[in-house]
């Protein structure tokens, strides 16, 4: 039995109009809090155009996180491979994986966002090509070995990283997964985890359980077993006491992202900006959680049900809500939803239930003791006490 794990995934969605040094500044002090939280990853994407999704190098974003933080896990998520030669980007894992000793994930993809690849002349036909020939090298080249290969875009001549991995033998490898079957081919083929950016979408979640079939049978040719346990299924949520509280704390933060995420969906995730209240929209169709802990936990239930075993639930760093607002979501999930899978409050549940079923009972001998001791002093006294 997989047991369900919890993380963070930070693409991240930071409004036009705001600071991006805070942005920033925030992108990192929110790892720090869910890492005190008990939250176990943290991944960080990798975007270039569009303004919004302001981290251009997740490994900068491990480097600072991992300072300030003791025992979550960090990972890219993901980089772009067709936009960089992948030596460099092994390098810089490893490098990684070395500074934070062994705390280090490398989630890879073949790039979200087309107007990355325009700007540096990338066709974006090209993109998931050119990822499946990074898969075919990246393995060796994490693990130390020397590698030779030439492609249209890239040339390895017996390149070999300059360290070798502190994680042996190597850092866990992951592959983004949407709606084609792509990601789970390319993860079932080489054994990699699979982070299903999507697993919410109406797309994307009727396709769950038949990519992850995929990348079994795939792997099962290629004598390779995929582990549930490196399965990671990214969710959008919020969490209040209230759902009404919930839909209040997001209410203006979540209109200004449905007006950004209309623009850079693929065209079967768009058509939220200006059909209603986002928030009712959203919740309808089962694409995100604006709501209570219960809300979260009926959510991951449903994931459960339509996937079967997974290893995490990552939710999506949407920044819909004020600062403290977001911090208090977190909070919350931590209090209520992680216990629940966990079980960690089976035995103390069990002691409360034997108290509701035991106490009548239990009290009607308490007291005879009771009076029974005054009895004994008034034998041995002859006053009454009290």
């Amino acid at each position: 039995m997989t047991t369900l794990q919890h993380g963070l995934f930070i693409a991240p969605y930071h409004d036009v109009t705001e600071s991006p040094t805070i942005a920033l500044r925030r992108d990192v002090e929110i790892v720090e809090w869910v890492d005190r939280l008990g939250f176990a990853e943290a991944w960080f994407g990798e975007h270039h155009s569009t303004g919004w999704e302001t981290i251009c190098s997740p490994e900068l974003m491990i480097a600072a996180a991992a300072e300030r933080t003791s025992r979550i896990r960090l990972g890219t998520g993901v980089v772009s491979m067709p936009y960089h030669n992948p030596l460099m980007v092994a390098n810089r894992i490893l490098q990684l994986d070395h500074m934070t000793m062994g705390r280090t994930m490398f989630g890879m993809g073949p790039g979200l966002l087309p107007t990355d690849a325009d700007m540096i002349g990338v066709d974006v036909k090209s993109l998931r090509e050119k990822l499946t020939e990074v898969a075919e090298v990246i393995v060796p080249l994490l693990s130390g070995e020397e590698v030779t290969r030439e492609t249209s875009w890239f040339t390895l001549n017996k390149a070999r990283t300059h360290l070798l991995p502190y994680t042996q033998p190597h850092p866990e490898i992951a592959v983004a997964s949407a709606i084609t079957p792509s990601g789970g081919m390319l993860a079932g083929k080489f054994g990699f985890g699979m982070l299903c950016v999507a697993a919410t979408e109406t797309a994307g979640f009727d396709v769950l359980e038949e990519n992850w079939r995929i990348a079994n049978e795939i792997a099962a040719e290629n004598g390779v077993t995929m582990d549930p346990a490196k399965l990671r299924l990214v969710v959008p949520m919020h969490v209040a006491h209230t759902r009404d509280q919930a839909r209040a704390d997001v209410a203006q933060g979540l209109a200004r992202w449905v007006e950004y995420f209309d623009r850079v969906a693929p065209a079967g995730m768009r058509g939220m900006s200006g059909a209603g209240d986002p928030a009712e929209l959203l919740v309808n169709a089962g694409r995100a959680v604006i709501g209570t802990p219960d809300d979260a936990i009926a959510m991951i239930e449903k994931l459960q049900a339509k996937q079967g075993e997974f290893g995490v639930v990552l939710l999506q760093a949407h920044n819909w809500a004020e600062w403290e607002e977001t911090k208090k979501s977190y909070e919350l999930y931590a209090r209520f939803v992680m216990p629940h899978f966990a079980r960690t409050n089976r035995n103390r549940q069990s002691s409360y239930a034997d108290l509701e079923n035991a106490i009548d009972r239990l009290e009607a001998k308490r007291t005879a003791g009771a009076e029974a001791a005054f009895a004994a002093w008034e034998e041995k006294t002859g006053r009454k006490a009290g």
